[in-house]
């Protein structure tokens, strides 16, 4: 799943949820609201079971890891819309406004995460990439580039040009945003500038030599293919070590806003019961 997918797909489910709300179907201190809240609450408890299962050495041989994380991402949108449903969007005291906003930074700092884990591991099997093995899956070497690009030496220049600034050493967090932000802008710049010079010069080759329109397409689809997927190997292999940065500043962050969730969430259960 795309993250823009991902994202359409959490903002509708919100979006449900308050349209839900608003039909006035149930209260949050009546008893759908009050099992709702049950149910939401002991799925964030299940959530821990991810944390479980990875680190705890008597959990090892229960499943893959991989299975947990998907459970783990699940309970983690399902929990948060049945919390969203139980307060009717409506916050009534203090106890539970800390307790909601609580959550969603935990689950807004989930989402994050999500985005910044995918780029440093291979799909869901928690088999982190290194450096070298991206840099084999771009598979050009420069002299092989050159070779590719020779009827077109100046888009081969640019390439290279490109990658040495994208993959020079980084200093600092300026740096590094540089290559998640601007990085992506520069790669799409250098994209059009070069299937431009490469269509151009493919055309004069093809007027030269009297090549048949079906040949120039398949020629000209063939040189915009190894192109693009130069570009995106390049920025991948960049922002590799980016993203890496950020996901460990990530997990710093993220640890504490767990901790006040539960602080959180367990003082308003206590609150609710008790008065």
């Amino acid at each position: 799943m795309s993250d823009l997918t991902l994202y359409l797909l959490l903002a509708l489910l919100v979006l449900g949820a308050w349209q839900f709300t608003r039909l006035g179907y149930f209260k949050a201190g009546d008893d759908v609201g009050y099992w709702l809240g049950v149910a939401g609450g002991t799925m964030m408890v299940l959530l821990f079971s991810y944390p479980l299962r990875k680190y705890v050495r008597f959990t090892y041989r229960w499943g893959k890891v991989k299975w947990w994380f998907i459970v783990h991402m699940v309970l983690g949108i399902c929990a948060p819309l049945l919390i969203l449903l139980h307060s009717t969007f409506a916050l009534k005291s203090l106890n539970g406004s800390v307790a909601f906003f609580s959550m969603l930074i935990v689950a807004g700092s989930g989402v994050a995460g999500r985005f910044l884990y995918v780029r440093i591991h291979r799909g869901l099997h928690g088999e982190r990439n290194n450096l070298a093995d991206l840099q084999r899956q771009a598979g050009l070497a420069e002299g092989e580039l050159k070779s590719r690009l020779r009827f077109a030496p100046e888009v081969a220049e640019r390439l290279l040009a490109f990658e040495a600034r994208a993959l020079a050493p980084s200093k600092g967090w300026t740096s590094l945003l540089d290559r998640v932000v601007l990085l992506p802008m520069r790669q799409r710049s250098a994209y059009g500038e070069s299937v431009h010079d490469l269509s151009s010069r493919l055309r004069a080759i093809a007027k030269e030599r009297g090549w048949k329109k079906d040949h120039y397409r398949r020629r000209r689809r063939h040189v915009v293919s190894l192109t693009r997927r130069y570009l995106q190997s390049v920025v991948r292999v960049a922002q590799f070590s980016a993203y890496e940065r950020l996901f460990a500043l990530w997990h710093v962050l993220h640890v504490p806003f767990v901790y006040l969730l539960i602080l959180t969430a367990c003082f308003h259960v206590f609150a609710v019961h008790a008065y």
